[in-house]
């Protein structure tokens, strides 16, 4: 199935509530381009050097996501133009994060990562970690970074019973956090093989490429 027809079927399914990103990694511009002509215009990566070579040659109203992993060291290499990040794991990144957005004068917004899967490949922080952070003098001097939401990636895993265990934790957590943080407005969670099961679970983001782009060769 076409591109254009996958994004047409999934719009037509998707409550307005929900944002889709397109996870465009090891995509060409040219299938970049399909979406977009098709309306879309919230994309995702996981590596700075792809997402910055993409930012620098397709249309400058496309809302870049960085999805993966980030080490500080590449901060600065998205910070100018990057719309949200979705995988704060760790305080020193948020405060390069926060370094970055002052040399361009903006605020940047970030999701921390939880770690909701028992897999050990998967970052993340825990539920204490989160909540000392944000309860840290460190994190109240940062004045160029927002925290929007939080992000999750479940585990590697057709069992429905343990996403679904997943998804709902990290659900009561982010209503939890939201009754003190008036900013935390996003729920990140849900890939192309669990998102339904993650939107019954509050997801308002998912993170979409095979169903947008077809399965990886």
């Amino acid at each position: 199935m076409s591109i254009s027809k996958n994004l047409s079927n999934l719009n037509n399914s998707l409550e307005d509530s929900v944002k889709l990103v397109a996870v465009s990694k090891t995509k060409s511009n040219q299938q970049i381009m399909e979406a977009y002509n098709n309306g879309q215009r919230v994309f995702g990566e996981n590596k700075v050097q792809e997402l910055s070579a993409k930012h620098e040659v397709l249309p400058k109203d496309i809302e870049w996501h960085m999805i993966g992993h980030l080490q500080r060291n590449k901060v600065k290499y998205i910070a100018g133009f990057v719309k949200l990040i979705h995988s704060v794991d760790n305080i020193k990144l948020l405060k390069e994060i926060n370094r970055q957005a002052l040399k361009y004068n903006l605020t940047i917004n970030c999701l921390i990562q939880v770690k909701i899967a028992s897999e050990e490949t998967k970052f993340g922080m825990s539920k204490e970690e989160v909540k000392n952070m944000l309860d840290s003098q460190v994190f109240k001097e940062l004045k160029n970074v927002s925290i929007v939401g939080l992000m999750g990636m479940a585990s590697f895993t057709n069992n429905q019973e343990i996403l679904k265990k997943e998804f709902s934790f990290l659900n009561t957590f982010f209503k939890e956090l939201s009754k003190s943080y008036s900013t935390m407005k996003i729920l990140s969670m849900g890939m192309s093989d669990d998102y339904k099961l993650a939107i019954e679970n509050g997801s308002n983001m998912i993170r979409l490429g095979s169903s947008i782009f077809g399965s990886r060769n």
